[in-house]
């Protein structure tokens, strides 16, 4: 599945829009990791549980809008958004979106050999 910010595919052609797709995740806080990202509020550093949660969720999220995606025939989405969101004091969800579409790839052409040019000495190194 190609996944894309922008609203085409370079080097291929949108023959189908499929319809628009989402994934999201809601994340519940845990009161230990709390207590550690605070601590690390005060003395610095990276919360890295906050991280790994994040990651995950976000992870999940593309998953879901990527199998809605496949049962709609896609095989790429075009147009995908992230957004984070707090909900209340304690959770977070994590949602992504986008528009999924059939894509033809279009075959490209090799670049013809330079006349002269055996591989050996490039042409302007040639005497």
């Amino acid at each position: 599945m190609l996944l894309a910010t922008t609203p085409t595919i370079e080097g291929g052609r949108i023959i189908r829009y499929n319809g628009i797709v989402t994934g999201e995740v809601i994340l519940g806080a845990n009161i230990f990791r709390d207590f550690f990202a605070s601590i690390r509020d005060i003395v610095g550093g990276r919360a890295g549980s906050y991280e790994n949660v994040l990651r995950d969720g976000r992870t999940t999220a593309f998953q879901e809008m990527m199998q809605e995606a496949q049962r709609l025939g896609a095989n790429a989405i075009v147009g995908v958004d992230i957004d984070y969101e707090t909900l209340g004091k304690s959770m977070l969800m994590v949602s992504v979106s986008g528009t999924a579409v059939t894509v033809e790839m279009m075959m490209q052409q090799a670049a013809a050999p330079q006349p002269g040019y055996g591989g050996s000495v490039p042409p302007w190194g040639q005497r």
